[in-house]
């Protein structure tokens, strides 16, 4: 599978302001989100389900990857492209072995070590940040900034996306370091026009 990450959208329902998720999610690939991220923290296992299986039905229908963060059964349940696991949750070899090859695992790594241990693991791409401070991550220490982007990008050969606090005014900055794609949650999810919020980040 050709897979074009350079628009990679997270959900957070939170920013929702009583929309749909499934509206929001079309009308961000109709402005030009090419990947989606399902992301849930804190609802049941089925409700996790529910929501995953809701996406994908767009999803689908535009033919754009749709990957589960964390969740290898809600992955393996909806049959998603794949999925985003961070340092913490299960490893990617064995990750790897539940999922098979066709499967795609994204990697987030926060430094030139995790990037390239993710590489040689097997990872088809890493989600790289926090780029910037964010209001969505509250567990991270320092932001490793454009420099530290652009060392973790040139210590890999593998696909990666920037994550952390980009949005409509630092995107451009952020791709300039080599990365192949800019990952979003309220740069696109809290605005009230969402294609033109996907628009606007894709035009470039």
């Amino acid at each position: 599978m050709e897979i074009d990450y350079g628009l990679y959208l997270i959900t957070d329902r939170s920013f929702l302001k009583g929309r749909s998720l499934k509206n929001v999610v079309e009308e961000a690939i109709l402005g030009g989100v090419t990947l989606i991220q399902v992301r849930e923290k804190n609802i049941s296992t089925r409700e996790f389900y529910n929501v995953a299986l809701e996406v994908k039905e767009v999803t689908k229908y535009y033919k754009v990857p749709i990957i589960i963060n964390d969740r290898i059964d809600i992955a393996q349940a909806i049959d998603a492209d794949g999925v985003h696991l961070g340092q913490s949750d299960m490893h990617i070899k064995i990750a790897r072995k539940i999922l098979g090859e066709e499967k795609i695992i994204g990697i987030s790594a926060g430094n030139v070590k995790e990037a390239v241990d993710a590489e040689r693991d097997g990872a088809d791409y890493l989600g790289i940040g926090a780029v910037f401070y964010t209001g969505t991550k509250k567990d991270i220490e320092t932001p490793i900034g454009i420099k530290g982007l652009k060392e973790v990008c040139n210590s890999v050969k593998i696909p990666s996306v920037a994550i952390g606090g980009i949005n409509e005014t630092n995107f451009k900055e952020v791709l300039s370091t080599g990365t192949n794609g800019i990952s979003v949650i309220s740069a696109i999810l809290g605005k009230d026009d969402i294609r033109q919020a996907s628009k606007n980040l894709i035009n470039r």
